[in-house]
């Protein structure tokens, strides 16, 4: 396999995907702001344990 029929692959197969990936039922304001509350959950947990400061 040469690198100019990889390259040519690849862009194939990039070109096949478009239409975008995200799932209709998905909103990304509520899995951004779910993301966000875990994030912060979890740096609450690990100042919690972090008492030696």
């Amino acid at each position: 396999m040469s690198l100019t029929s990889t390259a040519h692959q690849l862009v194939v197969l990039a070109s096949e995907g478009e239409g975008g990936g995200n799932h209709e039922s998905l909103n990304p304001y509520l899995v951004g702001g779910l993301a966000f509350l875990a994030l912060m959950f979890l740096l609450w947990i690990t100042t919690r344990f972090n008492r030696d400061r």
